[in-house]
């Protein structure tokens, strides 16, 4: 069965259920004639399920009238068991011809027939039958296994090359007016961190870690002039300033990944207030994705306590007061107590030169 197309005798193990002494004696001996070596066999059936365990069989031949068990019985208990360990062929051995009993053992999963008194060369024949079938049936499952493993490596691969590939445009993005890059890693671990502090599952955590970094990616369309201007900006510049929001979600719209969809999400809702009187759709309260609640918390707390061109950064109690009294108004009071609990834990991350590090 190792090595090649053909099945190798000695590395199968037949196992014979049959409560006839005789019976099982004479099977023995044909099959040992012609290379068996693996030959197993109990007359008691009510023990089937001990020498199944214990032998991990490639054929059973089964005795099919047996006083102290039914053989439809241990059929039963093998159909049961094939749905989650495979192809196991059993020979049925039996004195009773009638179409009836044997369509009962093949409902039930029997693979073939033997009548007795048995043909010693039928016997082998058949055996052997079975056992290139079942060798065939491993080969196949086992040719599926590497498969499926070839599929998992590659479709991880892929997986990660995706991840990467949204990691390096939400830089590309940042970049324009934060050149470390820093402001969308913080504002992914901080946003997962709030997220599961609200008792979000952990797909879902992982998601908007992957997605949060995207939120300001329609600032690739804002000019230099606004996004590095260090004076107040007119109303005009501040109008375009606030298309980022469209054009983001209009860049990531139809993406067919998860990560895409719930970036779109934010990009687009990122600043609605909970109140209503945030942009560009004046969305309030829960009609603003969730994603998109969290990320505001963290994306404005994260702008305060960061220096700008046109600002110096919050010290932090007093960020951490101003998103507190925002909440209701610029934010959600969910997303809010959990940021405070994650700032009671110690649980948000800081610009380094905040952090001490």
């Amino acid at each position: 069965m190792r090595g090649g197309l053909f099945v190798q005798l000695e590395d199968m193990t037949v196992f014979i259920v049959d409560d006839e002494p005789s019976s099982v004696a004479l099977l023995q001996r044909t099959l040992e004639r012609v290379g068996f070596s693996r030959i197993y066999a109990t007359t008691d059936p009510t023990r089937f399920e001990e020498f199944l365990q214990r032998l991990d069989p490639d054929v059973i031949l089964l005795d099919m009238h047996m006083p102290q068990r039914s053989s439809l019985e241990i059929l039963r208990f093998l159909q049961e068991r094939r749905e989650n360990n495979g192809y196991l062929p059993v020979l049925v051995l039996t004195s009773d011809a009638t179409a009836e009993a044997k369509h009962r053992a093949l409902n039930l999963g029997a693979a073939d027939f033997l009548q007795k008194p048995f043909d010693p060369l039928e016997v082998v024949l058949r055996v052997r039958h079975l056992l290139e079938t079942r060798y065939l049936h491993l080969r196949l499952k086992d040719e599926n296994l590497r498969l499926e493993a070839a599929v998992r490596a590659r479709t991880q691969e892929l997986h990660e090359a995706h991840l990467d590939v949204l990691k390096r445009l939400a830089y590309a993005a940042e970049f324009r007016d934060d050149d470390t890059g820093a402001h969308v890693h913080r504002v992914a671990e901080n946003a997962s961190r709030l997220a599961q502090s609200l008792g979000l599952e952990a797909g879902w955590v992982e998601v908007i870690r992957r997605a949060a970094p995207l939120h300001d990616i329609g600032k690739i369309a804002i000019p230099d002039a606004i996004l590095r201007k260090t004076s107040r900006l007119t109303p005009e510049e501040y109008e375009l300033m606030k298309s980022h929001t469209v054009v983001g979600a209009t860049m990531l719209e139809g993406g067919r990944s998860v990560y895409l969809q719930m970036a779109q999400r934010i990009a687009r809702s990122h600043h609605e207030h909970f109140d209503g009187s945030g942009y560009p759709d004046g969305l309030k309260g829960e009609a603003i994705p969730l994603e998109a609640r969290i990320v505001a918390v963290v994306d404005v707390f994260d702008a305060l306590v960061s220096q700008r061109p046109f600002k110096q950064a919050w010290p932090v109690p007093e960020a951490v007061a101003e998103i507190r009294r925002q909440a209701g108004f610029h934010f959600d009071p969910e997303a809010v107590e959990a940021f405070l609990r994650c700032v009671r834990a110690g649980d948000v991350l800081l610009p380094e030169a905040l952090a001490g590090g």
